[in-house]
């Protein structure tokens, strides 16, 4: 069931209404068997992996409770960890590890090989991984209570608004919320529609636009050279986010209207004049938990500089490996690690013209910074795109060559003219927005205007959505981050 379905609208439809009107004591019933609902509308096996990885962590959480050693508690925990991390492996790395098997046994010209396994990846498995992961390291460490109650801790795992595609919930955050009794608010619908409109928007109209453009040239990009295949690389780049900070935004909505407030997890990450800035507004909810759970314990940058840099190449070698199982993904990670390594050994040279007391020497430094930042992000997402070493070569192969027509139509491969006018605008609209919003809320400039104005605004993003949107039975609209 995919947000951007009439399925999805009808099932909130019934959903929110019913969620208001039956009493508190049984609310975390309804989102439970809603979000079940939700997750095995693509796979009903799904139910059973879920609720595995939620029996684990729940049983492991209150056996720490009552663990009466340290060496015990530890015990609980290396069993919650490593069966949430089995399982994961199983569906996602398995295959990608017997490649490299094959590929060790090739070179050395032997006569068997391993045969792949048909498995299909769960939608969201790192995402509610991560998500019982760190309640279940939480407990451990002391930071958060054990959950006693079954049913509600299930919720926290499968709360179905970012049980997909995150954003990746702390449980002090998001469990206590389980217990509150939400009133209808029409302040909180009114803001939860206004996210919900600019997440479909970012999807619909300016993502599934773009990926046209993206996919025709990626899926033959011997048949493009130059400037066109820089375009579809730049398309993708704002295909990406568009695509998933709109998953975020109508996930952070949905759950407004419901009355519980999920964590940001995009906060205007092209507008960054640093690779460390923009980490901090990109997939925040990510960028936090490898953050807490991995940097730090492994010293994060108090064990000296040079631990530091290995500590940064790792975390973001996991992140590469966490979100595709191939090389490409993990070179993408440490292409980042490079990048903010070069940036703290270039600190004491930039930092004082970023900073310098000129407005002229401030704004070309900063300019400049910011078309660095930029230019290194959007080439980075040539080897995600790719999915393939090798073919992330031929794109940067294809990106440096000369040759091919210039006209609209060659240097925009897959968009017709009506489909170019609407990415532009589209994408103009987006850009003139994020600006706006790196510097005031949209929601909060909404919320202060009179109710004529906010009425006329919902209506004309709903026209906006309908008749600009990319939808159909011929067209492929899932989240890309679906896979991950």
């Amino acid at each position: 069931m995919l947000f951007n379905s009439l399925d999805f609208i009808g099932f909130l439809i019934i959903i929110i209404p019913l969620y208001f009107i039956i009493p508190h004591k049984f609310r975390w019933v309804l989102l439970l068997v809603a979000s079940y609902f939700f997750y095995m509308s693509w796979n009903a096996g799904y139910g059973a992996l879920i609720l595995f990885t939620t029996a684990v962590n729940y049983a492991m959480a209150r056996l720490m409770e009552k663990a009466g050693t340290h060496r015990a508690k530890k015990t609980y925990l290396l069993i919650g960890l490593i069966s949430s991390l089995a399982v994961l492996f199983g569906f996602k790395y398995l295959n990608f590890v017997i490649s490299i098997v094959n590929g060790t046994l090739q070179l050395v010209h032997a006569d068997f090989a391993l045969t792949p396994l048909n498995i299909l990846l769960p939608v969201g498995i790192s995402f509610f991984t991560l998500q019982t992961l760190s309640y279940t390291i939480d407990v451990y460490l002391g930071k958060t209570p054990v959950e006693k109650h079954f049913g509600i801790f299930a919720l926290y795992v499968s709360f179905f608004p970012q049980l997909v595609a995150g954003p990746i919930e702390r449980s002090e955050n998001l469990l206590p919320q389980f217990y509150e009794k939400h009133t209808f608010d029409p302040d909180r619908f009114r803001t939860g529609v206004y996210q919900m409109l600019g997440g479909f928007f970012m999807k619909m109209v300016v993502a599934d636009r773009l990926a046209m453009n993206v996919n025709a040239v990626y899926s033959a990009p011997e048949s493009f050279t130059g400037l066109a295949v820089l375009i579809a690389t730049c398309s993708f780049a704002l295909q990406i986010y568009c695509d998933f900070a709109g998953y975020s935004l109508i996930a952070l909505g949905t759950a407004e209207i419901l009355g519980f407030r999920l964590m940001q997890n995009f906060k205007s990450p092209y507008l960054a004049t640093n690779i460390q800035m923009f980490w901090s507004r990109w997939h925040i909810s990510l960028t936090s938990w490898l953050r807490d759970y991995i940097y730090i314990p492994l010293g994060g940058s108090h064990k000296g500089v040079p631990r530091q840099y290995l500590n940064i190449l790792l975390v973001f070698a996991i992140s590469g490996l966490w979100h595709g199982a191939s090389f490409a993904f993990i070179l993408w990670g440490v292409l980042h690690a490079v990048y903010q390594i070069i940036e703290r050994a270039t600190r004491p040279i930039v930092t004082p013209l970023v900073t310098h007391n000129n407005k002229g020497i401030r704004g070309v430094s900063l300019t400049v910074s910011y078309a660095i930042t930029l230019a290194s992000v959007v080439l980075a997402w040539v080897f995600f795109r790719s999915a393939t070493l090798s073919k992330a070569i031929l794109v940067f192969k294809q990106m440096f060559t000369a040759g091919g027509e210039h006209t609209m139509k060659a240097l925009f491969a897959g968009l017709d003219s009506p489909d170019r006018t609407a990415s532009f605008i589209a994408v103009g609209v987006l850009i003139l927005a994020e600006i706006f919003n790196s510097r005031k809320s949209l929601v909060d400039w909404l919320e202060a205007r009179p109710m004529a104005l906010r009425h006329t605004f919902m209506v004309l993003a709903i026209m906006v959505i309908i008749v600009f949107g990319v939808y159909g039975d011929n067209v492929v609209t899932q989240f890309i981050y679906f896979q991950f």
